[in-house]
């Protein structure tokens, strides 16, 4: 495997700089004439957050490049499982997507005593978009650094609570690796998306969230919170002044996330390969690189067994923590 290639979450953030950016001539169809009308892009996530922002750029220049209309569709619930199981259960004709990021991918088929669908057959696309992780506290929160932080909770075992979209996001599994690394005990509070859980941040209806850097960033330019760490090897440009965990003192915690497109199981290989190409292409251009950039996203593309790669290394890693913290859910 190229050392260059993305297959382990951890990297996803650092290790992309020039993966499968490289405009490549590209078909205009495949499998007929396809697409030949509307393709959906079912998110697994409410609207206003980065994979749907991701997803929303993905389909416009798609849109652009192929002359058929693709529209996204908000389909949260259940972690992501929703969205994904309606894409699982889809025609695999390429006109039903999925745009998702880890939980229903990875996660939730440990979490989850029963799926509707089987995460390893869904056909995976390509990876759209990466991004490390924040810890955000509420201004209400009487610390500014990471160890006062770690202090201050130590200090109160059980009185502070973080926020999730819900149980087994990434956000939450953060938070239960983060006690397990600080010797803290946050309580886990989840909700349905970001939007609602950084509103409740700022407010100072719950203490703290790890979250994205695209949503952290809103919150960081604006003053309403306090960013105190990002999981990446190196420090953000848009927010210089915000140390990594390494700078901060915990080196081992790791937390990232991803955004990527799959397709129903048994996706004719013809349409699964124009829509990576394509992808791949819409991530190398400039205005796109930016316009990620912007709000804290890295452009990743590759294979679609670079994704795949990517979700079993996932599925590993955060297995790990799901057992240590013993979480399960219904």
């Amino acid at each position: 495997m190229p050392k260059f290639r993305v297959i382990a979450a951890r990297a996803a953030f650092l290790l992309v700089p020039t993966l499968a950016l490289v405009p490549t001539p590209s078909p205009l169809q495949a499998d007929g004439d396809y697409p030949a009308r509307t393709v959906k892009i079912i998110v697994s996530a409410p609207a206003g957050g980065g994979l749907d922002l991701a997803a929303r750029v993905i389909a416009e220049k798609l849109q652009q490049r192929l002359g058929q209309s693709f529209i996204v569709e908000n389909r949260p619930g259940a972690a992501g499982s929703a969205g994904a199981e309606a894409v699982a259960t889809a025609e695999p004709d390429g006109y039903t997507l999925l745009a998702a990021q880890p939980a229903p991918l990875t996660i939730n088929q440990i979490l989850y005593k029963k799926l509707g669908f089987d995460p390893a057959a869904l056909a995976p696309v390509a990876i759209m978009t990466a991004t490390p992780n924040v810890l955000v506290v509420s201004p209400n929160v009487p610390v500014n650094s990471l160890q006062d932080f770690i202090d201050y909770a130590r200090a109160n075992p059980g009185k502070l609570n973080f926020a999730s979209q819900g149980i087994g996001t990434t956000p939450h599994l953060s938070g239960e690796l983060f006690n397990r690394l600080a010797g803290t005990k946050l309580v886990h509070v989840p909700y349905k998306g970001t939007a609602q859980a950084a509103n409740d941040v700022v407010a100072g209806h719950v203490d703290l969230m790890f979250l994205e850097m695209g949503s952290a960033l809103r919150l960081y330019r604006g003053g309403r919170a306090k960013a105190l760490a990002i999981s990446s090897d190196r420090r953000a440009a848009q927010m210089p002044d915000i140390p990594t965990f390494i700078e901060a003192g915990l080196p081992a915690f790791k937390s990232d996330s991803w955004n990527a497109v799959a397709a129903p199981p048994k996706s004719p290989a013809a349409i699964v390969a124009l829509l990576n190409r394509e992808i791949n292409d819409i991530l190398a251009l400039d205005d796109v690189r930016n316009r990620f950039a912007s709000i804290g996203m890295q452009p990743v593309g590759g294979t679609p067994a670079d994704l795949s790669r990517l979700m079993q290394a996932d599925t590993r890693r955060w297995g790990e923590v799901i057992r240590a913290a013993n979480i399960t859910a219904n």
